[in-house]
């Protein structure tokens, strides 16, 4: 799963808001909850996040293994 946590922590170190995102970035409103919904959003918005603040991706995404996937490959170390 890809969880957006880093993209809080990049936007607090560099004092700008949600806010700043939506009004003087142009990020609409829906993309906006969707990264706080660690829903999936496009790789040209990701690309547009990391161009506007001047950072890499993993300051704003990472990747979190699923549960389910975990315990698959725990079980035999195997892929299922």
């Amino acid at each position: 799963m890809i969880v957006y946590d880093p993209l809080w922590d990049t936007l607090k170190k560099k004092g700008l808001s949600t806010y700043t995102l939506r009004v003087k970035f142009q990020i609409s409103g829906s993309t906006v909850q969707r990264l706080r919904r660690n829903m999936s959003v496009s790789t040209n918005t990701l690309d547009d996040l990391c161009n506007l603040l001047d950072c890499s991706l993993s300051e704003v995404a990472e990747h979190v293994p699923d549960k389910e996937l975990t315990e698959e490959q725990s079980g035999n170390g195997h892929w299922a």
